[in-house]
């Protein structure tokens, strides 16, 4: 949550910064900042709202200096305002300061400030690091000194950035349990919270790791530890190209990120197909065969989308490899005692590698001594770093909030582990390969759904007046329903549950009525009679019905209003297709609803703070 940039070198800051905080907008979008340094004073400029406010406002007033930082917020503390928009000056304006995470004990600072004589100009527990280095500085003599000093006094969370007037060619950043990255350049250096804010200008970056802080300069940069000294930084590439990020011929990142999944099926898979073992492979999960073979039970943990992709693995995994797996929502477990013995396996889910909740998971989890694995995207995520090993999604950047192509991507490699682990186990090599060519089909038959996307116009246009939504799917369906109830609520504003069909009965059936749509998912499969069932129940009751269901299925045409029809295609693939018409479907509801799709209100792309 929130975005971060900062600049240092040869050029003009405020176009990059700004350009940078574009991209960066989806991690937060309830205001905007930068601040400058110009031949020895600091010049801010913030604005609450979009990054096009404070854009206006630098066409008329523009903030000159070849060194800065900058900020798009996701409020934490105080209401979108100006004021409370980064960046935040300490002292008497030596010293600017953004920053992403929480500081739980800034209360007790800000009074401690205050009795001193400090008056603050916001509500925000940023305000509070700013006086702290301004304090600092004359006895420190050093920026970099200063803040050394502050860190400790800090309980929390910080990805921050900042400069002052007395240190006019230098960005000075801190990391503690908030991603951070330095970018580098030639005789120019950067630091953002995200490698998407400076990929056009280098793929050169130096991931910050927990305790660490780093100075830039124009010609180079030193990081060192808070408590141990310097650190031999370890450079890295961006592994995808800056124009993965833009929009081309598509209006809304979503609409393009859903468009981009077969290519996200085929670049999870590539590499990792077996066919003469009727297996797949991974290099990354560092745990011999000998000892998976061992592995008895299986704990996902993760959050949101990927709780849901962690439920299809679930069943895919119970299916294929008779292995127990439970899936916990990475913000309890990591506060539960929960009962784990010396043959069970944490896997931690999270597409960009920094989700607070699940990351404390993981630690947990290692803690006590398990060994724990990661499925993400983002190379050189903390999560990525953290994990005793894991698989990579190899998804390319998602910058849609409502995540679609990472959730495909995971199902992806769920189904492939699934796979893996059924092969090291009872599942037979003819069955084995059956799977395998079905994954290797799904590609092509996502272009196929994707072709069919004006079906889903039609029903979008009868739901966007709905006041409610019901989701329902049996087995492999169910965390396809929950997905799709997600999606609609985050991007469109309807309210939308997901359940377990056979469910309904016990409460949600309560719900029907005309005006309360029913989106069953319910392709030809082994429970499909049972599910045509309870769409009787519901058209009894007049509710309308949306179903997602395998063309050339009279029968489930008979039944629903709308029929989002996909390929014919064996169950383990199921959820890699039906998921697409929700997702498409929950696109066209807020296009219709007029709703802001990439930028849904209250919510930002990364949860870095509980």
């Amino acid at each position: 949550m929130c975005g971060i940039i900062g600049y240092v070198g040869p050029r003009d800051a405020g176009p990059l910064l700004l350009a940078g905080l574009r991209r960066l907008e989806y991690r937060g979008y309830d205001s905007a900042g930068i601040a400058t340094l110009n031949d020895g004073r600091l010049v801010l400029r913030k604005r609450a709202g979009r990054v096009r406010e404070l854009e206006s406002l630098l066409a008329d007033d523009p903030a000159p200096g070849r060194c800065g930082i900058s900020h798009t917020r996701w409020a934490t503390h105080g209401p979108a305002d100006d004021a409370n928009a980064h960046p935040h000056l300490g002292g008497d304006g030596a010293v600017a300061v953004v920053h992403n995470g929480v500081i739980e004990n800034h209360a007790a600072l800000r009074r401690e400030l205050e009795s001193q004589g400090i008056r603050f100009s916001s509500q925000t527990d940023t305000e509070v690091i700013a006086h702290l280095i301004a304090a600092e500085l004359p006895s420190a003599g050093d920026l970099l000194e200063a803040i050394l000093r502050v860190l400790p006094r800090l309980e929390g969370t910080y990805g921050l950035a900042a400069v002052c007037r007395e240190a006019p060619e230098q960005v000075v950043g801190a990391r503690l349990g908030s991603p951070m990255v330095v970018g580098i350049g030639d005789e120019e250096h950067f630091l953002a919270s995200d490698p998407a804010a400076i990929a056009a200008h280098t793929s050169r970056v130096s991931y910050l790791q927990d305790g660490e802080i780093v100075r830039l300069f124009p010609s180079g940069f030193e990081i060192r530890h808070r408590d141990r000294g310097p650190i031999t930084p370890r450079i890295d590439r961006i592994d995808w190209r800056p124009d993965a990020i833009e929009l081309g011929r598509f209006a809304h990142y979503m609409r393009k990120e859903i468009h981009e999944q077969p290519d996200t099926v085929r670049d999870a898979c590539r590499g990792r197909l077996r066919p003469a073992e009727a297996t797949a492979q991974f290099g990354g999960l560092n745990l011999p065969p000998s000892r998976l073979r061992r592995i008895r039970r299986i704990v996902f943990a993760a959050c949101g989308t990927s709780w849901h992709a962690a439920l299809v693995g679930e069943y895919l995994i119970e299916r294929l490899a008779n292995l127990p797996v439970e899936v916990e929502y990475a913000s309890e477990f990591r506060y539960r005692n929960a009962p784990l013995d010396d043959r069970t396996l944490v896997f931690v889910l999270s597409q960009s590698g920094e989700t607070a909740d699940t990351l404390g998971a993981l630690r947990e989890a290692r803690r006590r001594g398990f060994p724990t694995l990661a499925i993400c995207n983002v190379v050189g995520s903390t999560i990525a770093r953290e994990a005793d090993g894991g698989i990579y999604l190899h998804a390319g950047p998602e910058v849609g909030v409502a995540s679609t192509k990472a959730f495909s991507a995971q199902v992806t490699v769920l189904t492939l582990l699934a796979l893996h682990l059924g092969r090291l186990r009872q599942l037979s090599f003819p069955a084995g390969l059956d799977v395998l060519r079905a994954i290797e089909s799904v590609p092509e038959l996502l272009s196929r759904v994707l072709d069919r996307e004006p079906e889903v116009i039609a029903a979008a246009e009868r739901m966007a007046e709905a006041r409610s939504a019901l989701f329902l799917g049996r087995d492999l369906h169910y965390p396809v329903a929950l997905e799709g109830a997600l999606k609609l609520k985050e991007i469109s504003y309807l309210h939308a549950e997901g359940y377990p069909t056979a469910e309904m009965k016990h409460g949600p059936i309560a719900l029907i009525d005309p005006e309360t749509p029913s989106v069953f998912v319910a392709p030809r499969g082994s429970l499909h009679a049972k599910t045509l069932g309870n769409i009787e129940e519901v058209r009894a009751r007049r509710g309308p019905i949306v179903a997602v269901g395998t063309e050339g299925d009279d029968e489930l045409a008979r039944l629903a209003d709308h029929v989002l029809t996909i390929p014919d295609a064996p169950e383990v693939i199921q959820p890699l297709l039906a998921v697409v018409p929700l997702q498409l479907l929950a696109y066209h509801v807020a296009r219709l609803r007029g709703c802001d799709i990439d930028k849904p209100r209250n919510l930002a792309k990364s949860v870095t703070v509980e």
